[in-house]
C-alpha cells in the first residue's frame, strides 16, 4: 500500500516542481511511517519539512503546495491533510483496501523480487566444533536461518553456509582433552592440558574413543594420538551440531572447511597476493597485514612468530573464496563478542579490491535464561552451561525459534522458560499460532452451518459489507504484510516480522471476540470469511518464514484460557 502512495507523492511533487511552485532539482528520499497516534491516519510523510529546510520556505506552505497536485484519480486515499509544523498525514480509502484484499485473495499481490535472482550467502552458526551449542548459538542459528527464508522469499538466491573451523590451537586442544580423559579411563593420573575443555562432554567422547579403539592410544606416540583424536572429536562434534540444528529446523547447503582452505593453498595463495601488493609487512617475527590503511584501527597479524597462521588469515582467505564464487551479497551473523572482528574483515575485503559494503555483519546478543523469575545458570547435562538442546526438549522449536527473534539482533534477550510452555495468550507465539488456528475452526463451523466455504471466490463476494471500523483496519493490517517483508530484508531484522504477526493476531482476536463472523446475513459472513481467510494466509506465511509451524488446531485448554483472556 505504502508503494502506491508513495508513487502518488511523488508524482504530486514532481508536478509542483514542474509548476514552478518548489524550485530543486533534487527530491528527498520519500519516508512513509505510521504516525505516533492512529487518528492522525495511516502514514505520515516529512518531505514537506526536509524540503523546507533545502529551500528555505515555510513546511506548511510547501506542504500546501503538494496536496494541491495531488491527483488521487483511483481513489487511494479517503484523506490528506496537513498536520503540525507540516507533516503529511494520509488514510487510506476502503475502496482501495477493498481491491488490494481482493487482489491478495487472487494471488495478484505482486511477489516481490529485491534480488531479481542476485546470489547472496547467508554464513551462521559457525561454531567451533569443540563443545555443544549452548543457547547463544542457537539466537544466532536462528537469525541467520530466518535471514536466508526471508531473502529467498524475494526474489534472492540465497545460500546458507556453515564455516567449520577445524584447523588451529582450539581443535588440537580438544584432542588433547579427549587424550588425556582417555588415559584417565585407563587409570592413569595426568595433569589436565590448562586450555583444555572440561566439560562433561569430552569425558563422553573419551569413553567412545576407548570402546571404539581399546588400548591403542596408550602405545602410539602422544603427537599422533593427539592427531587422531583432534580430528576424531571434531567430526563428533559436528555431527551433534548437525543434529542439534537439524532438530532446530536449520539446515545448510553447503560447509566450508578452514582446514581444507589451509590444504589447498588457498590461505597462503591469499597472503602471497597481499604480499604483492605489498600489504604485508614482517615485525617482530610475525607478519602483519597492513588493515589500518584501510579503514581498521590498527594493523592484524596474520602469521605468528612461530610460523603459526592466525584465523584471520583464514577468514581473509575464506572471504576471497566467497566472492570468487560469484555472491553479489555476502551475511555474516555473529555473536556479539565478535564486534571488533568487522572492521579488520572489511579493510582485508577493499585490500582484496571488492565493495565492502557487499559484507553485511549481523551481531547477535546473549540470551538470559529465567525461570520464575530467576536466572538459569546451569544445565543439567553439563553443569556448566545450558545446551540448545535441553532448551528445545523443554519448549520445542516452534517456541524457541519465536523467542529467539522477539528482540531485534542487537538488544539483550530473557528468555522466560515457563512463559514459553504456557497455553494462554500470554505466551507469543501460542498466541500467533491459535490466530492460525481460529480461523480454521471458524471454517468449520461455516462447513457445518452450511455455508459453502470452498469455493469462497474473491469475485463472488462483497467487500463493501466490511464496513465496521475493526473490519477495515484489520484489512490495513493484513495488506501491511509485503512492506514488512521488504523492510525485514532491507534493514536484515526478522523481528519485524514477529512484531507484526503479533499485531495481527492481536487485531484478529479482538476482532473475533467483538463480531460474529458466521450470521444469517449470508453476504455479510462471506465477506468475514473472505477477510479471516486472508488474515490466516499472511499468519501462514510469515510463520513459514520464521521457520514455524502453522497448526489448524491447537490445544482445547489453551484454547479456552485464550479465549477467556480476551
Amino acid at each position: 500500500m505504502k508503494s502506491h502512495l508513495r508513487d502518488l507523492l511523488a508524482q504530486a511533487i514532481d508536478k509542483t516542481v514542474r509548476g514552478g511552485e518548489l524550485r530543486t532539482t533534487e527530491l528527498p528520499p520519500l519516508l512513509l511511517e505510521p504516525p505516533k497516534q492512529r487518528e492522525f491516519g495511516d502514514v505520515a510523510s516529512n518531505v514537506a519539512l526536509v524540503l523546507a529546510r533545502r529551500l528555505g520556505k515555510p513546511p506548511r506552505a510547501i506542504a500546501e503546495a503538494i496536496l494541491r497536485n495531488l491527483e488521487d484519480r483511483e481513489g487511494i486515499l479517503a484523506r490528506a491533510e496537513i498536520a503540525g509544523p507540516g507533516f503529511l498525514n494520509f488514510s487510506f480509502s476502503p475502496k482501495f483496501c477493498y481491491q488490494r484484499l481482493r487482489a491478495l485473495e487472487e494471488g495478484k499481490n505482486g511477489d516481490l523480487d529485491l534480488g531479481k535472482g542476485q546470489r547472496v550467502q547467508v554464513e551462521f552458526a559457525s561454531v567451533n566444533p569443540t563443545g555443544p551449542l549452548h543457547v547463544g548459538h542457537g539466537r544466532v542459528a536462528v537469525f541467520g536461518d530466518v535471514l536466508a527464508r526471508l531473502h529467498a522469499a524475494t526474489g534472492f538466491q540465497a545460500e546458507r553456509e556453515y564455516y567449520i573451523n577445524d584447523a588451529g590451537k582450539q581443535i588440537e586442544n580438544l584432542g588433547l582433552s579427549i587424550y588425556v580423559r582417555y588415559r584417565e579411563q585407563h587409570g592413569e593420573s595426568i595433569q589436565f592440558p590448562e586450555h583444555g575443555y572440561p566439560g562433561g562432554y569430552v569425558r563422553e567422547l573419551a569413553t567412545e574413543a576407548k570402546r571404539r579403539w581399546g588400548e591403542r592410544f596408550l602405545s602410539e606416540e602422544k603427537g599422533a594420538a593427539v592427531a587422531a583424536l583432534s580430528r576424531y572429536g571434531c567430526e563428533a562434534m559436528l555431527g551433534a551440531i548437525r543434529d542439534d540444528l537439524g532438530a532446530f529446523g536449520i539446515t545448510f547447503d553447503s560447509y566450508a572447511s578452514e582446514r581444507s582452505l589451509r590444504a589447498t593453498g588457498e590461505v597462503d595463495g591469499t597472503l602471497e597476493l597481499l604480499r604483492s601488493r605489498g600489504l604485508i609487512y614482517s615485525r617482530e617475527g610475525a607478519q602483519w597485514f597492513k588493515s589500518q590503511a584501510y579503514g581498521d584501527d590498527k594493523d592484524r597479524t596474520v602469521v605468528k612468530s612461530d610460523g603459526e597462521l592466525t584465523y584471520f588469515a583464514s577468514d581473509i582467505a575464506y572471504h576471497r573464496n566467497k566472492f570468487a564464487r560469484g555472491f553479489k551479497k555476502l551475511i555474516n551473523v555473529w555473536g556479539a563478542d565478535h564486534h571488533g572482528y568487522i572492521r579488520r574483515l572489511k579493510a582485508a575485503v577493499k585490500a582484496l579490491d571488492y565493495d565492502p559494503e557487499l559484507l553485511h555483519v549481523v551481531l547477535v546478543q546473549m540470551v538470559q535464561l529465567t525461570r520464575g523469575g530467576e536466572p538459569v545458570r546451569m544445565g543439567k547435562r553439563s553443569g556448566e552451561f545450558v545446551s540448545l538442546g535441553e532448551v528445545l526438549e523443554e519448549v520445542g522449536k516452534d517456541a524457541a525459534r519465536f523467542f529467539f527473534l522477539m528482540r531485534k539482533a542487537d538488544s539483550h534477550l530473557d528468555f522466560d522458560l515457563e512463559l514459553a510452555k504456557k497455553e494462554s495468550s500470554e505466551n507469543p507465539v501460542f498466541y500467533v499460532q491459535y490466530a492460525h488456528a481460529r480461523v480454521a475452526s471458524i471454517f468449520e463451523q461455516a462447513r457445518h452451518a452450511g455455508v459453502a466455504v470452498d469455493d469462497l471466490k474473491p469475485a463472488d463476494v462483497d467487500c463493501k459489507r466490511l464496513a465496521l471500523a475493526e473490519e477495515i483496519d484489520l484489512i490495513k493490517r493484513v495488506l501491511q504484510y509485503p512492506e514488512v517483508l521488504e523492510e525485514s530484508v532491507r534493514e536484515l531484522e526478522p523481528h519485524r516480522m514477529v512484531f507484526y504477526l503479533l499485531e495481527l493476531a492481536g487485531e484478529f482476536h479482538r476482532y473475533y471476540n467483538r463480531v460474529r463472523v458466521i450470521s444469517d446475513d449470508l453476504a455479510l459472513t462471506r465477506a468475514r470469511l473472505l477477510l479471516v481467510r486472508s488474515v490466516q494466509k499472511i499468519i501462514r506465511g510469515g510463520l513459514a518464514l520464521l521457520g514455524i509451524e502453522a497448526p489448524v488446531k491447537m490445544a482445547s485448554r489453551g484454547a479456552e484460557a485464550l479465549a477467556a483472556g480476551q
